[in-house]
Parts: C-alpha cells; sequence; structure tokens
C-alpha cells in the first residue's frame, strides 16, 4: 500500500501523520538499517540506501550549522531533535521532525537510530525562513 503522496503543486512529497520513518547508522554515518517507509519516501530501494552514508538525502537548502548542532548535541547530550528538509532520488523533497539518539554498545561501538515524524506546516515555515538565513551567514 502506497503511504507516500506527492503534492500537485510543487515538488514536496508527504507521508501520514501516523507513520514514522526510520533508519540506523554506523559511527561513520552509514546507513545499516531503513523501513520501507523510508525506502518509499525518499524515493530508493532498501539495497540501494544500506551502506550509503546518510547524507545521501540531504538538501541543499539544510544549513551546515544545523547538522554541527546536531552532532554537537549527540556528543554532549546522547539525542538531538529538530526539523530537516530531505532530497528524494527524483529531485523532490520532504520535510521531518526528527529524533537521532545515540546508542552506546558494551565494546564501545556506536550507532545512531533516527526516527522522524511529519512536522507541522507552521514549524516548516519557521525552518525555512532560519535556515535560509543561516544558509546565508555560510
Amino acid at each position: 500500500m502506497k503511504l507516500t503522496f506527492k503534492d500537485k503543486y510543487s515538488d514536496e512529497w508527504y507521508f501520514p501523520k501516523n507513520r514514522y520513518i526510520i533508519s540506523e547508522t554506523d559511527d561513520k554515518g552509514l546507513i545499516t538499517y531503513v523501513n520501507d517507509l523510508f525506502c518509499e519516501i525518499a524515493g530508493y530501494s532498501e539495497a540501494e540506501l544500506i551502506g550509503q552514508p546518510h547524507n545521501i538525502i540531504r538538501h541543499r537548502d539544510m544549513p551546515r550549522a544545523a547538522f554541527a548542532d546536531l552532532w554537537n548535541r549527540i556528543t554532549t547530550r546522547g539525542f538531538w531533535t529538530g526539523y530537516v528538509k530531505n532530497n528524494r532520488r527524483d529531485g523532490g523533497f520532504y520535510w521531518v521532525f526528527a529524533t537521532v539518539l545515540r546508542h552506546v554498545e558494551p565494546d564501545g561501538t556506536e550507532s545512531f537510530l533516527s526516527v522522524r515524524t511529519v512536522p507541522s506546516r507552521e514549524k516548516i515555515k519557521e525552518m525555512e525562513i532560519l535556515y535560509k538565513e543561516l544558509i546565508s551567514k555560510e
């Protein structure tokens, strides 16, 4: 059953509010797990994503400062939450509210779990303004 749909007036894609996009990466940022919704919304197969750097879906509208904050908070607190605009394989895009959690195994090996939900349209509008401002300062 197809869960995603495209806005007929733009290249933005959407997914249901009651669903979660889930992925996991290793300590180098390489994808080790994706759920079906991640594949559907990003437009890639699982085989195309596993082993790839997670930034394969990074959108050019995302400022470097947002990812610097992500890594700083994961390092200091073990988690991060924020709004992310991602690329689809076909050139479209989609917004998510992401929670990223660091997991440390007893042997010290780290992995990162990301769970994404649908953000509100109001927050997306706020983030578009903020991210344009941050990019202009890069």
